[in-house]
Order: structure tokens, then sequence, then C-alpha cells
């Protein structure tokens, strides 16, 4: 750990040096946005339609260190979504019956334009693809969803998956493995679970010339005497126990001990900034809990840069975070709440009545490199969005609607009243939810640095 202390001494130096330069301009700019919260939610605007993949509103292109004048290289905008969660109502909505196949394309057509805007997009898998070998396509409790969804999440702009979650073990040992199996032959992203042991437990992404390491990670329960493992309820096997990265409550110290060698090492392996990926939390608690809140400060102490979490299925508040040693700062996203699924508010009685299921959150970063290897976290946004649950044909249909502003959005994707009524009410509820912590962490995300080697 010394040595790591002292890079970290070093980063604090440089830090310094910089931020004597951008302090002026960084004030200046945050009087000129004034955070009201309708500005915040649409600073990712749609009419961008991917042809500014490049763009942020923070940073400059160019400063002066040390060393002299240095310009921005690169920059990269990651793009994060919640939960997908297939259940049995969205299977069937999803059925062919002639042609007997299933065609999840209504999901994401109206996200076009912000996935576009991303260099990167990454989701939460929350099925498993046990295949018909696994007995039939089911939702809840056990998630078996046909191998097309990822055709359609491909298709859709979603390139980097999530597979770590309460429900990877739904489909057992064959399942799991399939899972990773079929993701490698479609050719997509994914960290979480793993095929064999020797597959990667994390990795380090280059993203438009930015190195990011990323590391997904879900709760695991302890169920009987001998100390196995268990996922919704599924006892692990043990050939399964190292295809899965988990971590326990009752065993929380041995996760920071490998959260902290894992940041090591993903550093060692050139990640210029790291994210970690949380399966973590109660379902539908509009707040974190105390465990969020340890093992989150404790990432940040770690040196990681970003949580982005799941599973309470509800967003959660989005915190700056500082380590002890005043040597970090960690962006926190404890829920992005649901992507896609069937958690209304008429079914959900007595858990949540309140609509909040029906909401996610599309969280963005953007990263600038600079020519001396420095990377700056320049620009956090948020999107709310809406799950939208309607008829098509003989069944239900879904989609994700993004709502910049609730009326600008009703006019812009001819929406009815009564959707623009339900799009009001979620995207005030998001608000109260997220905005006092997204304003503290845009108001200090200007000069957070991380120095490569």
């Amino acid at each position: 750990m010394a040595k790591r202390r002292t890079k970290r001494q070093q980063a604090i130096m440089k830090r310094n040096i910089f931020i004597s330069v951008c302090a002026l301009a960084l004030v200046v700019a945050i009087a000129c946005v004034g955070f009201a919260i309708s500005s915040v939610f649409k600073a990712i605007k749609g009419e961008d339609n991917g042809n500014n993949k490049n763009s942020s509103s923070k940073g400059s292109s160019s400063y002066n260190s040390d060393s002299g004048e240095v310009k921005k290289i690169a920059s990269a905008k990651v793009l994060n979504m919640g939960d997908i969660i297939l259940h049995s109502t969205v299977l069937d909505g999803a059925y062919d019956s002639s042609s007997k196949t299933y065609d999840f394309s209504a999901f994401f057509p109206l996200m076009k334009a912000y996935i576009d805007s991303a260099n990167l997009t990454v989701a939460n898998l929350e099925v498993t693809l046990g295949g018909t070998e696994s007995g039939r396509y089911s939702g809840y409790p056990a998630f078996n969803a046909p191998d097309s969804l990822i055709d359609d999440l491909k298709a859709a702009g979603i390139n980097f998956l999530l597979t770590a979650n309460n429900h990877s073990y739904d489909t057992g040992l064959f399942g799991l493995k399939r899972t990773a199996q079929v993701l490698k032959q479609k050719d997509i992203d994914f960290i979480g679970t793993k095929e064999t042991e020797q597959d990667p437990t994390y990795v380090i992404k280059k993203v438009n010339g930015i190195k990011i390491g990323m590391i997904n990670y879900t709760y695991e329960n302890y169920c009987d005497v001998e100390g196995r493992k268990s996922l919704n309820g599924n006892i692990i096997a043990k050939e399964a126990n190292n295809l899965i990265n988990s971590f326990s409550y009752e065993h929380i110290n041995d996760f920071y001990v490998e959260a902290r060698e894992t940041v090591e090492q993903m550093e060692a392996d050139g990640a210029e900034f790291i994210v970690f990926y949380m399966h973590w939390g109660e379902e539908y608690q509009l707040k974190q809990n105390a465990w969020q809140d340890r093992i989150s400060q404790e990432l940040c102490n770690a040196g990681v840069d970003i949580i982005v979490g799941g599973h309470p299925h509800v967003i959660q508040p989005i915190k700056m975070l500082y380590s002890e040693d005043s040597s970090n700062e960690t962006v926190c996203v404890y829920s992005l709440g649901n992507a896609i699924s069937n958690q209304r508010r008429e079914l959900l009685s007595p858990e949540c009545t309140t609509g909040h299921t029906e909401d996610g959150l599309v969280f963005t970063f953007t990263l600038d490199k600079y020519s001396d290897g420095t990377v700056v976290l320049a620009q956090v946004d948020v999107i709310p969005t809406w799950v939208d649950k309607y008829r098509g044909g003989a069944q239900y249909q879904y989609r994700m609607i993004p709502i910049e502003d609730p009326e600008e959005s009703a006019q812009k994707y001819e929406l009815s009243s009564a959707v623009l009524a339900d799009l009001k009410e979620s995207f005030a509820r998001t608000e109260k939810i997220v905005s006092e912590g997204l304003s503290e962490c845009q108001k200090k995300i200007g000069c957070k640095i991380r120095y490569s080697e």
C-alpha cells in the first residue's frame, strides 16, 4: 500500500497546479449554469444525433502545466442505463406467434439519439440466456431470456453488459456458462460473470483512446452451515464460485481487500479511470442503506472514480464521496432504477405503489485526456426515463421514454395526454431524489484528475 500512497501524493501535487489554473474559469462556468433542475436534465439534447461524440461542456481544450502547454487529445463519453428485466408480460409482448420468434426492438428507439451520442453504452442484463435446454423462456422468479434479446440490444447501440446480479444463477450452472458463451458468440462486451475461470474478472476498456477499468459485483448470501453461496435462493455449485464476481455482507472485509487489490491491478494494467458497477442495496428503497454507504466509502478510499449501482429497481440518490486520506473523490450513483421491466405500481402492492419502479435514470460521464497523460472527469449528466407500457396488438409492449422536459418529450414523441401526465409525475419523482447530489457533483468534477504514469 505504500507504493499506492506515493502515487496518490504525486497526483495531489500535480492536481494542485492544475486547480490553480482552472479555478477561476470553473467558478465562472458554475455561475452561468445556475443548476436549475430543468436545465440539468436537459443537458443531453436529443438533437445531438451522435454528430458530436467528443463534445464536453466542461474542461478546456488546453491548459498550462508545469511542463508547458498541454492540449486535450481525446474525449470519451460513457452512457449507463439501469436494469433490463424480462418479466413474463414483457416476453409475451415480444413474441410473434406466426414466426415463433421474439422481437425486442420496441424497447429503445426513443433512446437512439442519446445512445448514438456516447462512445460506450452500458446496461445491466438481469436475465440469463439459458436456452431451451433450461426449459421454456420465463420471467420472475427465474429469468430465462431468448438469445435474440442480445441481437436487439446490439442493434439499439448497447455495446457493454453487466451480468453479475442476484439472477445470474437462475438457470443454474449451465445457464450461467451459456449466458457468457452467447455473449461471446454475439461479440458483445460484458463483465461480472464468466464461462471459465480463465476469463477476465475485470476489463480495461479502451474508449476513444482512454483506458477505463471496469468491474461488476453482486451481493451474495451464505445460506447453510457449510457457508455455501447462494443467489436468488439458489445454492451455487462449487464450480461456479469463481465464475461470479460477488461479495458477502457477512464477510465484507474480504471484499474490501479484494477491491483494493483489484484497483491496484487495474492501474498496473494501464487503467486511467476506474468504475465499479455494484448490484446491492434493498429493493424499492428510495435511499441507500447503511451497507451501501459503508461500501461506497471504502471503494472511494480504494481509489475508485465512479460507482454505478443497481438492484433496488428504483432510483436512489447521487453523491460525491471523499476519501478519508483526501487523495480521491468518487461520484456515486446508488441506483439507476429500471430501464425495462413490468414492475408497475398496480402490481407491487404493498412493496411499491408510488410508481418509482417505472422510473429509470440514464447517467453519463465524459472523460478528457491531455497530452501529458492527464485524465479529467470533465462532465456528468442525467436524463430521467419512464417505462411506457402500452397495448400493441394482443399483448402489452414496453419502451423507454427519455424525459428532457415532460411537455417537450410528449410533443416530440407524439404522446397522449395520459402519458404526458405519467411523464410529469415520473420527472418530479426523479428530480426530488437526484437533483441535490447531481448539483454537488457537477460543481466538483471540473478538477478531478487521475494521472497516468
